[in-house]
């Protein structure tokens, strides 16, 4: 066999080892509210199990067409436990999945502005009214629940009217937080998730809001159709206490009950 053809298996040898170990490393979509929390799950993961996982934060609606159009995510963690329900009413899930966690939302600030941040969200108002509030940032409410929730915060206290001409929409919940964390808008509402982090809480102020102001972000993750061993590992993984104990230091209120 010839020096060229024999670097030619090589390199098929080598392509094909590549492709196996990349398939080994299942894709999980989940809501970008969870980025920083997943995020360290995953390390610990990681850590304790010598398995990767290749994460991907995005909007829940966005990532929830994707799979119906055969995006291959072995995990879904949705922000919106109804985009799960649909995907298995279709059949692209092995099951219901389980209630991971519950989302709260927060009125943001940055330093440099006016806005003052308070629970009954008066400050804003007050702000509005005096002509303060020239762009405002939350998700896109078509296809982000955190940007439904914000909506709902919204009308409920009589502020979406006066604001909806100064939205300036993120493509998710944290595209949503850069908007209102860095200095591009007068403030924001987005996921507490996100102004626990330190990266955004540092840059600005917060107020937690009341959760009776939107519908109950009950957010619920499942394995999709075929998923891989690994995917199966940390899908586990995520339901161990050492798991949850970060969803609970970054805001997220636990099921009252174990995970259904």
């Amino acid at each position: 066999m010839n020096f060229n053809k024999l670097l030619f298996l090589l390199i098929i040898l080598w392509s094909s080892s590549l492709a196996a170990a990349q398939s080994e490393v299942p894709a999980v979509a989940a809501a970008s509210d969870l980025k920083f929390a997943v995020e360290e799950i995953a390390v610990r993961f990681r850590s304790e199990t010598r398995r990767e996982v290749r994460l991907s934060f995005g909007s829940s609606g966005n990532y929830f067409q994707q799979i119906v159009q055969g995006a291959p995510f072995q995990l879904f963690m949705s922000a919106d436990e109804d985009f799960v329900h649909k995907l298995h009413a279709g059949g692209r899930t092995e099951d219901r999945g389980v209630l991971y966690a519950i989302g709260r939302i927060v009125l943001f600030a940055p330093h440099a502005s006016l806005l003052q941040v308070d629970a009954t969200m008066g400050g804003l108002k007050s702000a509005l009214a005096a002509g303060q509030i020239r762009r405002f940032a939350i998700a896109n409410p078509e296809h982000a629940p955190y940007g439904r929730a914000a909506e709902q915060a919204l009308r409920k206290l009589g502020l979406w009217e006066g604001l909806r001409d100064r939205l300036v929409l993120g493509e998710n919940v944290s595209q949503a937080a850069q908007f209102a964390a860095g200095g591009s808008t007068q403030g924001g509402i987005f996921a507490y998730s996100l102004a626990l982090a330190p990266q955004v809480s540092r840059l600005g102020r917060y107020v937690l809001l009341p959760e009776e102001w939107h519908q109950p972000l009950r957010q619920r993750m499942v394995l999709t159709k075929g998923a891989g061993e690994t995917a199966r590992a940390f899908y586990a993984y995520l339901q161990q206490p050492a798991a949850r104990e970060v969803f609970v230091r970054y805001g997220f209120t636990l099921p009252q009950t174990a995970l259904q």
